[in-house]
């Protein structure tokens, strides 16, 4: 049997990874700034991490949730004290696009309504409701298109209350930071202006911090630079690690009933664990201030060198923007520099996520590189 191919595939194969580096069958060692896409928080085989797992799975890996698993109310209990919502309810699933397909369905279940606000560039997921709301019409199948979402311009807070004037808006959706876009930060104002008008029309604010959440900002999620809170918020990506794992957190404004939301595989004892893990870590090892500084000082100095056109980003969240489309850049970072980075649907931007605890040595040596092959260009 083969494979269904959809991925086009770089000639390497990664066997090993500690930290923020990664090592082929080869031998040849590789720096990881992108974590495969945001996904890699307290960097690869993380001792605590892989120790929480492997004791947990001496005892038991699954069993459905048809049965008491304390894990859960363990991974709730941290994640509440860290992240600033406590009196919020979490529902586990397995991945970002289901935690979207989650909440955009909560959302209709308590407004009645079935119109979603979304915005230019949005990404959200390849699931159904999720793909519909994705500002990408090559990855939306014809059963995916249901008239249900209304896109509208990032960031732009002009006439923004015409569309909810229609009274038929269920829930806005938006990223903290969009990713997939080329790193695009949602400013204060926008965030505030969504948060008002959701109240006045009775719409429910969806964040999707799928890619921005879980402390890449330098704070747990990039909408709280803004001060605003949101009804639900989307999690997945940094959450596990590696492990699959998504959820979302539910207002204490929705009442749960027996049926209304369901998963096999959602918040089973090792995803637990996994993710159980990751918050201790990014508690006892400062990961989120650590974010903070590093991805501040590192983005002013990408601002100094030469072809750039913008850093975009918080935290260790970060989009540079060049005055040339960057894949051949992206190629020679790889073969000749051993350095992972990402792409994004803006030709000209490289995206850099790196694990929450990388050092200044190690973007030094990105920066280096950076530098030698800016000037070849040049």
């Amino acid at each position: 049997m083969n494979l269904f191919e959809v991925y086009p595939l770089y000639d390497i194969e990664p066997e090993k990874g500690v930290g923020e580096f990664i090592w082929d069958t080869k031998g040849e060692k590789y720096l990881d700034l992108y974590g495969g896409h945001a996904v890699i928080s307290i960097g690869h085989s993380h001792p605590h991490y892989v120790q929480k797992i492997s004791d947990q799975l001496k005892k038991i890996g699954f069993y459905s949730n048809s049965v008491h698993i304390p894990l859960q109310h363990e991974l709730a209990d941290k994640l509440g004290s860290v992240c600033g919502y406590e009196e919020y309810k979490l529902f586990l699933i397995n991945s970002g696009a289901e935690a979207v397909e989650n909440a955009l369905k909560l959302a209709s279940f308590k407004t009645g309504k079935k119109k979603v606000l979304t915005f230019s560039k949005a990404f959200h997921g390849r699931t159904s409701a999720a793909v519909e709301v994705t500002e990408n019409m090559a990855i939306q199948a014809p059963i995916n298109k249901n008239g249900h979402a209304v896109f509208s311009p990032f960031n732009k807070v002009e006439g923004l209350e015409e569309h909810f004037l229609q009274g038929d808006i269920a829930a806005v959706i938006v990223e903290g930071i969009q990713g997939v876009a080329g790193v695009n930060v949602a400013s204060e104002p926008f965030l505030k202006q969504l948060r008002g008008l959701c109240n006045k029309h009775k719409a429910v604010l969806i964040l999707d911090e799928i890619q921005s959440g879980y402390g890449r900002s330098g704070k747990f999620f990039a909408h709280q630079y803004a001060g605003v809170k949101a009804d639900i918020i989307c999690m997945a990506k940094g959450m596990g690690n590696g492990f699959p794992i998504g959820g979302i957190l539910i207002s204490p404004d929705f009442e749960a009933s027996y049926g209304l939301l369901g998963t096999t595989f959602g918040g089973n004892h090792l995803a637990c664990a996994a993710a159980a893990a990751v918050l201790d870590v990014i508690k006892k090892e400062n990961l989120m201030e650590n974010a903070a500084t590093v991805g501040e000082k590192f983005i002013e100095e990408l601002k100094l060198l030469p072809g750039i056109v913008e850093v975009r980003g918080r935290g260790l969240m970060i989009g540079v923007e060049f005055d040339f489309t960057i894949e051949a850049l992206r190629k020679n970072l790889l073969f000749k520099h051993k350095i992972f980075t990402g792409n994004s649907s803006n030709k000209n931007t490289i995206r850099l996520l790196p694990t929450l605890g990388i050092s200044y040595a190690s973007l030094d040596l990105f920066l280096e590189a950076l530098k030698k092959e800016t000037a070849l260009i040049a």
